[in-house]
């Protein structure tokens, strides 16, 4: 087997049937469906472009979210791209996989099924932290899916991790997250959608009251899943395991190898991604270009999806320009910091940990 290739799922029987979920709130303009695909059933969230022949674009969240996530920053380019957006298997609407694996490469092989089965590729990968690593290896194992990357706080190996990042990184403890469960038993949703928003966001007074009820809403929907706490611990250990591989299986030895266009966007109040892996991430994926959001936090394309949406605009347009030139070349965008825009738009709060 090549270095580039994930290996492959081997044969399990499916799992055992699991109960119905509640209804996820689908917002304006928006459809959602499921794809079942071999071992694994996906919910994938859409907009109908505003003309057909747009070029296809995938969003991947982050650990603990939902396709939910990318709602404010879609309609945003629904002119420039087909946007979808998947909920990972075991998160959203999305069942677990039959084979019960949440790994990092178990991720990126469902992502590379989808762009596979739905005809869709090479698509604009956009990933939000766990799913920012995720769709790096996506984009270094099979650059012929991939147009451009877009990284929103991307979860890639840090030595020093942050002190607010530490509980997360406990999920992937053996008997932590049972023991959480117990512990937090009392919290009420709206308790617990608080602490998340306190941690994603640079500024939680930025979500609306309605978007608050939407996230309690979708956090009581999610704990009534016998799954829920499964899914975002093994995710969690997926992703702690995955920083631990050397070699051609690092993720920031593959995210040397990406070739796509790839864009950066970085939150200067990240509670869980650390500022300073801003610079890392630039020298580390060739022809980047970085974009910096000092009172951004962990979810820019949430709290900020307008200056979000302009930067990848911009990268759109001088991929596009460069390929109109006949550029057969590396990619050479020069990265430039950007500054968050108050645009007064209210953002959507149903994420939960990205």
């Amino acid at each position: 087997m090549s270095s580039t290739e994930l290996p492959p799922v081997p044969p399990v029987p499916p799992a055992s049937a699991l109960p119905e979920p509640a209804a996820v709130r689908i917002a304006a303009g928006e459809r959602l469906r499921s794809v079942r695909l071999p071992g694994l059933t996906l919910s994938v969230r859409s907009r109908p472009p505003v003309r057909e022949g747009l070029p296809s674009a995938l969003h991947v969240h982050g650990l603990g979210g939902s396709s939910l996530n990318w709602s404010a920053l879609m309609p945003l380019l629904d002119d420039v791209v087909d946007s979808e957006a998947l909920d990972l298997p075991g998160f959203g609407d999305s069942p677990p996989p039959d084979d019960g694996d949440y790994s990092l490469t178990a991720h990126a092989r469902a992502v590379i099924r989808y762009i596979e089965a739905s005809g869709r590729g090479p698509v604009h990968l956009f990933g939000n932290s766990l799913g920012g690593a995720i769709t790096t290896r996506v984009a270094a194992v099979r650059p012929d899916l991939v147009r451009t990357l877009t990284l929103v706080s991307p979860a890639l190996p840090e030595l020093r991790v942050q002190r607010s990042a530490v509980p997360t990184a406990l999920l992937a403890v053996p008997g932590i997250a049972p023991l959480f469960t117990r512990i937090t038993r009392e919290w009420t949703a709206e308790q617990r959608v608080r602490g998340v928003l306190k941690l994603c966001y640079g500024d939680p007074a930025r979500v609306s009251p309605e978007g608050l009820r939407n996230a309690v809403q979708e956090m009581e929907r999610r704990l009534r899943l016998p799954y829920f706490w499964d899914a975002m611990a093994r995710s969690a250990r997926g992703l702690v395991n995955a920083y631990t591989l050397g070699g051609q299986q690092g993720l920031w030895r593959q995210a040397e190898r990406v070739l796509a266009p790839t864009l950066l966007v970085y939150g200067g109040r990240d509670q869980l991604v650390g500022f300073r892996m801003a610079q890392r991430s630039a020298r580390a994926f060739r022809g980047s270009r970085l974009v910096t959001l000092p009172d951004a936090g962990h979810v820019a394309m949430m709290e900020y999806p307008e200056t979000v949406a302009l930067a990848f605009r911009e990268l759109l347009m001088d991929t596009t320009d460069s390929a109109d030139e006949g550029d057969t070349g590396e990619p050479d965008a020069q990265g430039a910091p950007g500054s968050p825009a108050d645009t007064g738009a209210e953002t959507i709060a149903d994420d939960m940990r990205g």
